[in-house]
């Protein structure tokens, strides 16, 4: 297996400890906000690498216009050369945006119980089990881009939610009723720009290899009106330092053909043209976010779309996401992949360290002692400058998120129990193993297994 090499950080600073505001937590140890610092930054500092195995491929699965789960590749999309000064704006008005809503893990731990099966079938009974012991975190892209991403971001705030079970860090992004109705409600120019992203993979992707699609009533190499319930994901392994990942994400679209492994994906993104210095410089800070989601889900390379600010796509450019580091390398305030991948070493050892310390659990333990209390909810915010703040919630905190007859925490009853939740708050029933709205893939479609 094929290892990149990333710094450790720069020497952070103790872990500091001060009492949590908040009240209702029971014991000391859940009384206190625990803090992780941020990296400081600068080229002077030094030290030894830390490993990044390169991801591979466990499996993919496709989301249909009606939102249906489905361990297929039904939403699987073929790259293709848009055409000169495509109109970004194209479409627009019969946009089927999916809401705003929070994003659970739900779909990920579908995928992460199938490769599971797949090693009982196939090494034998009690394999899956087995395999989940070694995984460190399971969590979505999205989040462990946000988090290596850290020590660079200077604007955007992001709260998390997290568990820990059976030594697996369970991760998902936390947004307030009131965050949720913002995204929701953009303002008309911030959403006519959202969509030109949507609009480029449009342009971008086509149903077959090679061959843009003719459409009737549309023009040549309009890829299909844009409807956000459809996406196409892979699920990769992946180790950072000692913390084995297992990571979920949308996939764009495939070069060529999708034998099942990383090396076809592509991933789509648009941005201004650069006219003068201040857009390069910016275009080069928005280049950290397109290396480390593509780097964490093993994508070779991103093809970006160059417009203006009407929307006309005026150039594309492809980028090997390994050599974009070298882009900016040198450049005052660039950023540092190094940085990124020993910071999120210290941070998820730190944050497995908070969590594993007695007493972790909602509630006190029953006299019986076959029957183990719930895992505890935390909740992580990360402060653009300031640093990470990890606390565990009360039950104020814990709404939204608190257990349920089909939920312990943030996590489904069914993989609870899957993943070693027996006698963990055994009087809460079982979910059903198999929703309606899950659909297996026949036998002949590929499955990209790999455990």
């Amino acid at each position: 297996m094929s290892k990149r090499k990333a710094s450790q950080s720069p020497l952070h600073e103790p872990q500091e400890k001060r009492q949590d505001l908040d009240s209702g937590l029971d014991a000391s140890s859940l009384n206190r906000t625990h803090t992780i610092s941020y990296p400081q930054l600068g080229a002077n500092r030094q030290a030894a690498p830390v490993p990044f195995q390169q991801p591979t491929g466990l499996l993919t699965f496709s989301y249909t216009p009606q939102r249906v789960l489905e361990f297929t590749d039904s939403a699987l999309r073929y790259y293709v050369d848009p055409p000169p000064g495509a109109d970004l704006r194209y479409g627009y008005d019969r946009w089927i945006k999916r809401p705003e809503e929070i994003t659970r893990l739900d779909s990920l731990l579908r995928a992460v119980q199938r490769v599971m099966q797949k090693a009982d079938a196939t090494i034998g009974e009690g394999s899956g089990v087995k395999w989940m012991r070694d995984i460190a975190v399971v969590t979505w892209r999205g989040i462990m881009t946000k988090i290596l991403t850290a020590p660079y971001e200077e604007r955007d705030r992001c709260e998390l939610n997290v568990m820990y079970v059976n030594g697996t860090l369970y991760i998902e992004e936390h947004y307030s009723d009131a965050r949720l109705k913002e995204k929701e409600d953009l303002a008309p120019k911030q959403r006519q720009q959202t969509y030109y992203g949507y609009s480029f993979e449009s342009w971008c992707t086509s149903s077959r290899p090679g061959l843009p699609e003719k459409s009737e009533g549309h023009p040549v190499g309009w890829g299909g009106d844009v409807d956000t319930n459809v996406q196409w994901c892979s699920v990769v392994k992946t180790k950072l330092g000692d913390n084995r990942l297992v990571i979920g994400g949308e996939v764009d679209c495939v070069r060529n053909q999708f034998r099942g492994k990383t090396d076809a994906f592509v991933e789509l993104k648009t941005s201004m043209s650069i006219r003068n210095a201040g857009d390069e410089a910016r275009f080069e800070k928005k280049m950290l976010k397109f290396y480390i989601q593509s780097f964490l889900l093993g994508v070779p390379e991103i093809v970006v779309g160059f417009r203006t600010p009407q929307g006309r796509l005026t150039t594309t450019q492809s980028f090997k996401t390994v050599q974009l580091p070298r882009l900016v390398r040198g450049k005052p305030g660039a950023w540092d992949p190094q940085v990124c991948f020993s910071w999120g070493q210290h941070f998820l050892s730190s944050l497995k360290s908070i969590l594993s310390t007695p007493p972790a659990f909602a509630e006190e333990s029953p006299d019986d002692s076959d029957i183990q209390p719930l895992p505890r909810v935390w909740r992580i915010v990360l402060a653009p400058g300031e640093g990470v703040k990890v606390s565990a919630l009360d039950e104020t905190g814990l709404r939204g998120s608190e257990a349920t007859e089909d939920r312990v925490g943030i996590l489904p009853r069914w993989f609870f129990d899957e993943v070693g939740g027996k006698g963990v708050g055994a009087s809460i029933p079982k979910e059903p193993p198999v929703p309606p709205a899950v659909v297996s893939a026949p036998a002949s479609t590929h499955q990209g297994w790999n455990i």
